[in-house]
C-alpha cells in the first residue's frame, strides 16, 4: 500500500465517510465513486493532483498530507493545518528557534 494511499483511509476513516460519500462529496459519478475510491486507497489506481485537492477541501486537509512518508510529518502537517494565523506563527518561531539554536542538527 503506497503512502497516498494509506494516508487516504486513514482520513476517510478519521471522519465517518464511506468511500462512496467521500467520492460524491468530492464529484465522483455517483456509480463509480465507491469503486475509485476504493482503487486509490488499495493504490491501484493513482489519484491525479486536482482530486487530492478536492479530497484534502473535503476532509479539511493540506494536500501535502496524503504524500507525506513519515507519520509525524503527517501529524504535524494535519495538526497545523487546524491552527489559527497567530498560532502558526507561534509554531514557525518555535521552530526557527530550535533550527538556529548551535545543537540542532
Amino acid at each position: 500500500m503506497s503512502t497516498l494511499s494509506k494516508r487516504l483511509k486513514e482520513a476517510r476513516q478519521r471522519v465517518g465517510l464511506s468511500q462512496e460519500q467521500l467520492g460524491i462529496q468530492i464529484g465522483l459519478e455517483p456509480a463509480s465513486a465507491s469503486t475509485r475510491m476504493n482503487r486509490y486507497e488499495q493504490g491501484k489506481r493513482v489519484p491525479d493532483f486536482e482530486l487530492i485537492e478536492r479530497v484534502a477541501a473535503e476532509l479539511k486537509l493540506p494536500a501535502a498530507y496524503f504524500y507525506a512518508t513519515e507519520d509525524d510529518e503527517a501529524e504535524l502537517l494535519r495538526r497545523f493545518h487546524t491552527l489559527s494565523a497567530e498560532a502558526r506563527f507561534k509554531v514557525l518561531n518555535t521552530i526557527r528557534e530550535a533550527t538556529l539554536s548551535p545543537f540542532a542538527q
